[in-house]
Parts: C-alpha cells; structure tokens; sequence
C-alpha cells in the first residue's frame, strides 16, 4: 500500500514521486510488471535501430532519384543469388523489409505499454481504495477537514492519468536517450569539422552540427520552460475546479427529490453555474497560457525543418557532400534536436502530469495526516467486556463549542435505552462517539468486545447493487438464503419487494424514505446484531408503523442491546432506561423508564 514515510515527505518532488511509484515494482505484481517493462524497452531500442537503417535508406534513395540510376542490382539471401532486379526496386524492396518489423514493433510496444499501465492502475486503486477505507480515513477527511478534495476523482481519474501518463514518459525518456546516443554519433561522422576564422587564426570544431543541435535545443527548451512553467498551477486548479462541478452535480442527482419538492431548480441552477464559472475562467487563463507556448513551439519547430539544411548548404554547394548526404545529417539533426527538446515537446504533458502527482501525493499526506490525528475521546474494547461504559465524557464540536460534559454511565448487555434532548442537544453526535466515530471532547468510552453491532441512522445507507445486497449490507448476502430474506421484508411490510431480491436498481431513489427505514429494520432481523443503534431509524413512519418496528425488534431481537434516539413519547414503552441530555446544564443522567 502506497504510504508515504516523514523523511518522503520532506524530500524533494522527486522523492515523493518515487515513494509513490516504486512500491508496484518491488510488489508480487513485480516480475509480471517488469518483464513487460524490459520487453517495452527491448522494442523501442529496436526502434531506434529501424530509424537509423531508415536514414541510411533514405540516403541511398535520395542519391538513386539525383543520378537516376536503374542499375540492374543482384538479391542474394545468404550468399545465395536469388535474382536480379534494377536498384530502384531493391531499394523500395529494402524499405519494406525495414518497415514491416517498424509496424509490428510500434504497435505491439504500444499494447504491452498499456496492459501495463492497466495493471499497474489496477494494483494502485486497489491499494488506494484500501488507504481511504482503513480507520475510516474516508469519514475521518470529512470530520477534520484533511485538506483534499473530491478522493473520487483521485482514485478513478489522477491514477488513471498518472499510470499511463508515467510509462509513456518513461519510454519516452528512454527512447530519446537512446536515440540521442546513436544519432549524436551518426550526426558527429556525417557533419565532420569545419574550420572557421577566428582573430586572425583558424579553428577547427569536429562534428559542428552536434554543437549545433545542442545550441539549438538548448535555447529552445529554456525559453519554452519560462514561458510555459505556469501551466503546473493552472491545469492544477483545472482538474479542482472540474471535480468540483462534477461533484455538485452529483450532489442534486442524489437529492433530486428534495430540490424537486423544493422547487430550488433556479438556485442549483446558479449553485452550479457559480462553480463552473471557476472552469470557465481558469480554462481562459489555460488557453492563454498554451496559446503562447505554441507560439514559440510552431515557430520553433518549423524552423527545425529548414534550420540545418541552411547550415550545411555551403558545404553541398561547394561539392564536399552529395544530395543523399545532406538529406542524412538534416533527419540526423532531426532527430537530436528532438531527443534533446524532448522537455520543450512534453512540457504541457509534463505540467499535467506534475499536477496529477501533487494531487495524488496530497491525498495520501492527507489520509495519513488524519490518521496521525489523536482522538480526543479514548475508544476501547477490553477482552471479556460485556457492557458499554462512558467515563468522563465529553462531547465538544469541531469550533470547540462543547455540548456535553462529564457523562459517566454504564449499559449493561440486554438493556433498552432511549437516548432523548432537544434538537441539537448532540443525541446524534453521542451516538457517533460510542461507534468510536467522533473524535472532539473528551474522556473514554470502554465498548464491549466480541459483540457484532449494528447502527442504523435516520436515512439509510442503501449500495447500489441488487436488493438482496442492500439487505444483507454490511453482511454477505450468500450468507442467507431467499426465505430468510423475503420472512424479514414480510415482516416489515414490505412484500412488494419480495420477488425483487436479485433485480438491480439505486434503491434510494426508487423507495421512499420509509420504505427505506422499514427495509434497514429488516437488515436488523436478518443480521440479529448483539447490540442495536438506532438514530430516529423510524422518524419517516406513522405512529403506527413506528410502534410496529420496535415491536418487532423486541419479539425477535429479544436479547440485544438497543440504544435508539425517538422523538414520539409512544417509543418509550419498548425501552427500559432513559439517558436524558439537558442542552441548559450540558449534564446528561441515566435512569430507569417504566415499561408497560
């Protein structure tokens, strides 16, 4: 699993990348991965060898098309004649067999790159989904604010982009190192030297256009880095400001019923227009920002195609070089002008790229910055512990505004208690300090050990997915059967949903909320959890029906635990003790209900 140590962390981008990148390869996806790196590799040195036989192709042929030359020319194979065939269509035989293999090996390392751009994505959003979900960093982000955004878009897009992204610049880097070795080379012999007066003396540079090409590239990439360097901050804000829009979207999909009855279609009308106005603008700035690095970039590459060709017409003209000659050293300088400017050619990838892997680097800094993060209430589970006990606790809002002080209780297996306050009083939020969830107060909470536990909060949680997973979640829905299923919806009265087990759908925009809660106490008497929470689970139903659930809960569940928060003073009678919180005194008391 990715994670990112403290001395990571202060090193440099280079070593954040690293820390981010090198796990895959030293994981058991290793000799897969690699394997096909080394093949990738092994194709695109093969490149490099087809493109220098291909200068030399073309050398000839040019010299072929000056002279005319028809010349009868023998094939052999081995040493053995074969026929014989004019020069001309040799060579166009020659350049076949030259780009057929330049054919296969293009295509095929562009396939491998990508089988293992997928594996590496796959093991990366596997690991990725684990460092969100473990200690429940993704509720954990939201309690204190970690500092990142939309992890959605991380873990589906940025690995995406960063696993593909980071292989072709890989094979890239590569490709034009090698190519910059071979044709420097070939470049150095094809130029040769030039003497050039200087003070009254002569000087003799060898391999002139080497230096050239160096000069020329050089010049080339610091002028498009300081005109394009910008772009690392505007594509970051770019790809903020998309998730952003993407997610209020999302948000008026998931609570369309609401607006609806709201009738707030002018508000989210201007709710999301307002956060696209931010893509808008920085999208301009985006334009402005490539449409001067393209400037230069056009400029600069087109004059790449005349630019030696001038440099080395003196020398043609004066008869020291054929036609074919010529034609070489320009694709040569070609070809190390673009190995050296590889940087200026990639630098929008490039600031993509650097912005995808901050984004990716700050969402593994923040999850494993909220997991550094101390509770200030204690949690914990001791062997052999049956009840849950409270000690000095106190329940305190992020802002610091305290809502509760000094609760010491106990609940001991079996009991039924009706947490009850005004709105606002912090029910809720003591519910999620005894699940261990709400970190701001103080004191501790000891919670039985060994005990399977079920929270149940006023709208349910309902994974898309079929039916018969909503109801067995957050348990296997393998592990029981259609009868036990369909017994429990009957009980609830729900029996349209009966014969409905394996149909898919968003259950939560298909039932209405109370059907929602009447199908989340079906998960309860089907999973039979030791202890019960419920967080006004039946506030969307009738009196009738409410009555009905808890009646259930006592005939079926009759040695569990419930703790549930209830507004309705009928509730009361399926409960044996009452904790009562007093917003005025910030004092909550225990104490026993009479049941009728």
């Amino acid at each position: 699993m990715p994670r990112l140590t403290d001395a990571a962390r202060k090193r440099t981008f280079l070593g954040k990348l690293w820390a981010l990148t090198a796990p895959f390869f030293i994981s058991a996806e290793a000799p897969i991965a690699l394997t096909l790196l080394v093949i990738v590799i092994a194709m695109v040195l093969a490149i490099v060898y087809v493109n220098v036989q291909l200068n030399t192709w073309y050398g000839d042929f040019q010299n072929l098309l000056q002279a005319k030359d028809l010349a009868p020319t023998a094939v052999a194979f081995f040493g053995h004649h074969l026929f014989t065939v004019n020069k001309f269509l040799y060579l166009i035989g020659k350049f076949a067999l030259i780009v057929f293999p330049a054919v296969i090996l293009s295509v095929y390392s562009t396939y491998l790159r990508q089988m293992l751009s997928i594996r590496w994505r796959r093991w990366l959003t596997e690991r990725f989904l684990g460092l969100w979900l473990e200690q429940r960093a993704y509720y954990r982000l939201q309690i204190y604010g970690g500092g990142t955004d939309n992890p959605e878009q991380r873990i589906e897009d940025d690995i995406a982009s960063f696993t593909d992204v980071t292989l072709q610049l890989i094979i890239g880097i590569i490709n034009k190192t090698v190519t910059l070795i071979t044709f420097v080379s070939l470049l150095w012999v094809l130029s040769g030297p030039i003497t050039l007066p200087l003070f009254g003396a002569e000087i003799t540079i060898p391999g002139y256009m080497v230096w050239i090409a160096v000069i020329y590239a050089v010049v080339g990439t610091y002028v498009s880095y300081r005109i394009g360097r910008r772009l690392v901050r505007i594509n970051f804000n770019q790809e903020q400001y998309r998730a952003n829009f993407r997610f209020g979207m999302s948000r008026l999909k998931e609570n369309a019923e609401s607006v609806a009855m709201y009738r707030g279609e002018t508000d989210e009308h201007r709710g999301l227009m307002g956060l696209f106005t931010a893509v808008w603008t920085n999208w301009w700035e985006l334009m402005r920002a490539q449409k001067s690095l393209a400037w230069f970039q056009q400029l600069y590459g087109q004059a790449g195609g005349i630019f030696p060709i001038l440099v080395i017409a003196p020398r043609y003209f004066a008869g020291a070089i054929d036609f074919g000659t010529i034609f070489r050293i320009s694709q040569a300088f070609g070809q190390v002008s673009d190995a050296l400017t590889w940087f200026m050619d990639n630098f929008v990838a490039l600031a993509e790229w650097k912005a995808t892997v901050n984004r990716l680097i700050g969402f593994v800094e923040a999850m494993e910055r909220v997991k550094a993060k101390e509770p200030e209430i204690r949690v914990s589970a001791g062997d052999g512990m049956a009840s849950l006990e409270a000690e000095g606790l106190g329940l305190a809002l992020p802002d610091g505004r305290k809502l509760l002080e000094d609760l010491s209780a106990r609940i001991e297996p079996g009991d039924r208690v009706l947490i009850s306050g005004a709105s606002g009083s912090g029910k809720t939020t003591l519910f999620r300090a005894l699940a261990g969830l709400w970190p701001f107060g103080k004191g501790e909470v000891r919670v039985p050990s060994h005990v399977e536990a079920l929270f149940l909060p006023q709208r349910p949680y309902l994974p898309q997915g079929t039916l018969r997973r909503a109801l067995a979640y957050p348990g296997a829905p393998e592990a029981f059967d259609d009868a036990a299923m369909q017994a429990a919806l009957h009980l609830v009265n729900l029996d349209q949903l009966t014969d409905r087990l394996d149909e898919s759908g968003n259950w939560s925009m298909s039932l209405s909320i109370g059907e929602q809660q009447r199908l989340a106490i079906a998960r309860a008497l089907l999973l039979k959890p030791d202890w019960l929470y419920l967080d006004e689970a039946t506030a969307a139903l009738d009196a009738e029906n409410e009555q009905r659930m808890y009646s259930l809960i006592a005939e079926h569940l009759p040695n569990a635990t419930v703790l549930s928060i209830a507004h309705r003073p009928e509730v009361a009678r399926y409960h044996s003790r009452r904790l009562a919180i007093d917003p005025e005194t910030r004092s909550a008391t225990l104490s026993a209900l009479a049941t009728r």
